[in-house]
């Protein structure tokens, strides 16, 4: 297994640093990771590390490379925090789309990858998930506790390769009625699948965060994997 930061030129010549962990096979499917709004943190290098030890590329993009390039900060710092939740304020979602269709589309292309392509994200990176399941060509797609998702259900008809959501059922930013409304849009089509976590709170899979539960985040990491393993 290897990994490094590389460069991905955007269309408009932006630049954006990927993370990339690599599998030590060659022809392997890639997985695109969305940051929470911390940035490339240690833990998510950690999560991909994982998911190439598991065989696949995993690549984790900048998403806030237009607002701060190299952003990494600490949840349990609350000075950090309060600039995530300010960047957050400021990041355009639809340009973020557009970006991610393009490291999609990079990976499909690198060097030692087969040309399929999952997505997965947490928080505002499990938002955006959603939102590449609607409007991009991903294989796949697994999304972690996305906040906002109960605002663009309108959008899930477009939704055509197999989706799955993690949610945490004492989320404090995805209440109960926003929960129900997202279980009803898209519990009842056989390729999209809603799992909700008893007792959790929302970033309960964020190694080192405070709402950190392992044995949920454990269940839900193992779905994903099987998830992951059926689609690419």
């Amino acid at each position: 297994m290897a990994s490094n930061m590389v460069s991905v030129k955007l269309k408009d010549n932006q630049v954006m640093q990927c993370y990339v962990s690599k599998p030590e096979r060659q022809s392997a499917p890639a997985i695109v990771i969305v940051q929470e709004i911390f940035g490339i943190t240690d833990w998510l290098k950690s999560f991909a590390d994982g998911l190439a030890a598991k065989g696949y590329v995993a690549i984790v993009p900048d998403l806030f490379c237009r607002l701060e390039p190299n952003l990494k900060l600490d949840d349990n710092n609350e000075k950090e925090l309060q600039k995530a939740f300010k960047l957050y304020g400021q990041f355009d979602q639809n340009q973020g789309v557009d970006d991610l269709k393009e490291v999609v589309e990079w990976a499909r292309k690198a060097d030692g990858t087969s040309g399929k392509v999952g997505i997965t994200g947490f928080c505002l990176g499990g938002l955006m998930t959603y939102f590449m399941a609607c409007r991009s060509s991903v294989d796949c797609a697994v999304a972690y506790y996305g906040g906002g998702i109960d605002q663009h259900l309108d959008e899930s008809v477009s939704i055509k390769k197999p989706f799955v959501l993690h949610l945490a059922e004492n989320d404090q930013y995805i209440n109960k009625a926003a929960q129900e409304k997202i279980i009803a849009a898209l519990d009842d089509d056989e390729k999209l699948n809603v799992h909700i976590y008893p007792g959790v709170d929302h970033a309960f899979c964020r190694v080192g965060g405070h709402a950190y539960f392992e044995p949920a985040a454990k269940l839900a990491n193992e779905s994903t994997d099987e998830f992951f393993a059926s689609n690419l």
